[in-house]
């Protein structure tokens, strides 16, 4: 999980504060070391720790933090504030053109993940109600073509292609197709380079000059830890950005990236890809990430991933089920496909406040084999058995064991979870009965 290193060391720290009726500077001196060192591991550029540190001891050595009666949270709070300003303070979306097509041109070294974010970018305002296109602007690198092709395909979005032309007369034409096709948004994939060159920077000068668009997004590698502000930097200078996408947020990075670049290049972080699948984008929160960091959840994003993920619908009958005790075992199947379209159990579970450090150690990942099991278990009963479980004997789980490969225990084990489910849920249900007569209280589904 990205800031893990981090997030445990400041919650550590931070936690041993709380228990103190009274600090003095020598106390918030101590933090403030600890803060700096969790930073500075976390690869954060050595300018900004220095600055933020800073900032943070002059407002935590204030008469109002030494004499309040909470001068742990206090200080938490401040820390919480000005993390929040590090990363950009507000929110920055990207500026939709009032005139269509808003030209949005991606830019970035090659492994960064330009084209696949090219496609997730294109997804994201899919699922919006636009109508984007993809323009294949990167005439050199082997295949390049054919990948935003692809990508394009699985979008569902068209891809403007005019095989290995020059890109500024490649981007006129698409703007041109844009039009007359009524796209309202076109993503440029130009051309990477393994460094930064003047050729490079050259060739996006022309098409910015070309067909001048509302965003600039950097797209780097978080992976990269302080490289990537390097490479934001020189970027920012020679083209003047708009904006920057942190890739690979989902791996196993420290998060300097996302905690300098703003700080460095004043460029705000747009977008963060979470994962390899074209919906693994997300808007950038300052406050939430901050909020993430020190354990204090992100349960707004979480409410969004299960919005996404949820059919309306389907919630609303399945609510019926519950309440009506219908709820099946083919529905249990269906809720655990969804929650795991959700993202990586770690990644949510890091949203729920408290949450993180309870799974600290356990296998956070859904495991793919393990849920691939249980669908097997559950399509080789009979309709009667998964309407109706109360009916499954030995002999009736020793015939679903051998039909899907799997053991008596493990049948077992899932009719345990089953049961537990159902009663959860049917608890949930009489809460929202009950508090729905009040004040109209629906399902968290």
């Amino acid at each position: 999980m990205v800031f893990e290193g981090l997030a445990t060391r400041l919650q550590e720290t931070f936690r041993r504060l709380k228990g103190k009726g009274k600090l003095t500077e020598d106390d918030v001196n101590d933090v403030m070391r600890e803060v700096r060192l969790a930073l500075l591991e976390a690869d954060v550029n050595f300018k900004v720790v220095k600055g933020f540190v800073a900032k943070v001891k002059e407002r935590a050595i204030g008469q109002d933090v030494m004499n309040s009666l909470t001068p742990g949270q206090q200080v938490v709070k401040i820390v919480y504030e000005e993390l929040t300003e590090l990363m950009g303070g507000n929110q920055t979306k990207v500026v939709l053109s009032s005139k269509p097509p808003t030209i949005i041109m991606m830019v970035g070294l090659q492994g960064a993940g330009k084209t696949t974010t090219c496609g997730k970018i294109a997804q994201y305002y899919l699922s919006q109600g636009r109508r984007p296109m993809l323009v294949a602007g990167d005439v050199y690198r082997p295949a390049a073509i054919k990948q935003i092709q692809v990508v394009g395909e699985q979008v569902g979005v068209p891809v403007f292609s005019m095989g290995q032309e020059n890109p500024v007369s490649i981007v006129r034409g698409a703007r041109e197709y844009a039009r007359n096709q009524n796209r309202d948004i076109m993503i440029i994939d130009t051309a990477g380079r393994l460094h930064v060159n003047e050729e490079l920077m050259q060739e996006l000068k022309d098409i910015s000059t070309e067909v001048e668009p509302h965003e600039k997004l950097l797209v780097v590698d978080s992976m990269t830890g302080q490289d990537a502000v390097n490479v934001a930097e020189s970027f920012h200078q020679d083209l003047g950005l708009t904006g920057v996408i942190l890739t690979k947020l989902d791996g196993d990075t420290r998060g300097g990236a996302a905690l300098s670049v703003k700080a460095v290049t004043g460029c705000p972080i747009k977008f963060t890809g979470t994962g390899e699948k074209l919906d693994a984008l997300e808007p950038f929160y300052p406050d939430r990430m901050a909020s993430r960091i020190l354990g204090m959840g992100d349960v707004l994003t979480l409410v969004e991933k299960a919005q996404a993920s949820f059919d309306e619908k389907k919630a609303k009958e399945l609510e019926r089920k519950i309440r009506d005790q219908e709820y099946t075992l083919d529905d249990f199947l269906e809720q655990l496909q969804q929650v795991k379209s959700m993202g990586p159990l770690d990644q949510l579970a890091g949203m729920i406040p408290g949450m993180g450090k309870q799974l600290k150690g356990v296998k956070p990942e859904i495991d793919e084999k393990e849920i691939a099991h249980v669908e097997a278990i559950i399509k080789s009963m009979t309709l009667q058995e998964r309407r109706d479980p109360a009916i499954l004997n030995g002999s009736r789980k020793k015939r679903i064991a051998r039909g899907s490969g799997t053991r008596v225990q493990e049948v077992n084990r899932l009719l345990k979870q089953f049961d537990e489910t159902r009663r959860m849920m049917k608890q949930l249900t009489e809460m929202a009965v009950k508090k729905g007569k009040k004040g109209g209280f629906k399902l968290p589904f």
